[in-house]
């Protein structure tokens, strides 16, 4: 720390908070630790009193806060992800666009372990709005050796991108309600119009809907004919039980489909049927999917949209996390839920 005449401050780092006091209006901090002065701030600090000021000298192997935020923000910012300019060292980490948010959690773990250095997020792994807070970073002395932040840079840049955003892509859509009550037209179909609901927040385009009823040859053929019509997701609701009369989970393996799993270990969504035909992915919803605010099947479709293949891992995983509360006032994504 050094004193320096003010007028010959711009661009130096101001080193201790400066108090402000304009009587009977205001008392306060005019400038905090670490501000970086600009040519505006001249004739304020003269005003108030400040022909010498103290500023922090920084050697050449140290990094301000402000930068090394921005140097870690580069490093570690994936595709769909931005940050804003730093703010008494601190950058807000945010998503360019809708999509899939994916965090290397041991990667985060790594970096933090390292000291000095502070990253938060939130979990990843869930639907992101376009310009939603997802993470912060700053580090914690206001100035850093740079030795830090190379060690940082080694870990960050053989690895892929500590966080980042999927897109959504649009997908053709094939939606088959099975159920004898429904297809006879004793009921009303309530079960498509909820899978329609959901599929409108990935923009999908559904390009078949069916009802049939609980018939295996029916339901069979019904995907089949899906699949030669182009759909690129097919969704088959009810009948996923284990009663004899429920069709559905073996209409599905009659496809000659790879079963992924049939069962999850999430409340409520346990009863959920993932398989792939060649590679157009297939959902078997239980009925609790038209009741539920949010089940298994919330948790695994966004990661169709962004593209990624489930496999059984995905879903055993979902165990610790997997139970819904139901809360009154439903803030799914933004509570535990899905979270692993």
């Amino acid at each position: 720390m050094k004193t320096i005449p003010t007028t010959e401050a711009v661009g130096k780092i101001i080193a201790h908070d400066i108090t402000e006091i304009v009587p009977g209006k205001f008392k306060g901090v005019a400038f905090k630790k670490g501000h970086v002065i600009g040519e505006e701030d001249i004739d304020h600090l003269l005003r108030i009193g400040k022909e010498n000021i103290y500023i922090l000298d920084i050697k050449e192997n140290q990094l301000h806060e402000d930068d090394a935020s921005i140097f870690l923000g580069e490093m570690m910012a994936g595709e769909g992800i931005y940050f804003t300019e730093p703010r008494e060292g601190k950058i807000n980490i945010k998503a360019k666009y809708q999509g899939l948010l994916k965090i290397d959690r041991n990667l985060l773990e790594e970096v933090n372990d390292l000291g000095d250095i502070s990253i938060a997020t939130i979990q990843g792994d869930r639907v992101v709005n376009k310009d939603e807070l997802i993470g912060g970073c700053r580090v914690i002395p206001l100035i850093i050796d740079k030795e830090k932040l190379h060690s940082a840079k080694e870990i960050l840049e053989k690895r892929p991108p500590l966080i980042s955003v999927k897109t959504f892509t649009r997908l053709k859509t094939a939606v088959i309600v099975t159920g004898g009550e429904v297809y006879k037209g004793l009921i009303e179909d309530k079960f498509g119009p909820v899978v329609e609901k959901k599929l409108k927040t990935f923009n999908s385009d559904i390009i078949i809907k069916k009802i049939v009823p609980d018939d295996l040859d029916t339901i069979k053929t019904t995907i089949l004919k899906a699949k030669e019509a182009g759909a690129q997701l097919i969704i088959v609701t009810g009948g996923m039980s284990v009663d004899p009369d429920d069709k559905t989970p073996g209409a599905i393996k009659a496809t000659a489909a790879e079963v992924i799993s049939y069962g999850s270990p999430v409340l409520p969504g346990s009863m959920l049927m993932v398989a792939y035909l060649d590679e157009i992915p297939i959902f078997g919803l239980p009925g609790c999917v038209m009741f539920s605010h949010t089940t298994a099947f919330d948790i695994l479709l966004p990661k169709i949209f962004a593209g990624e293949r489930i496999v059984r891992r995905d879903i055993s995983r979902l165990g610790y996390g997997g139970l819904c509360l139901k809360c009154d006032d439903c803030t799914y994504p933004n509570c535990h839920f899905g979270k692993y």
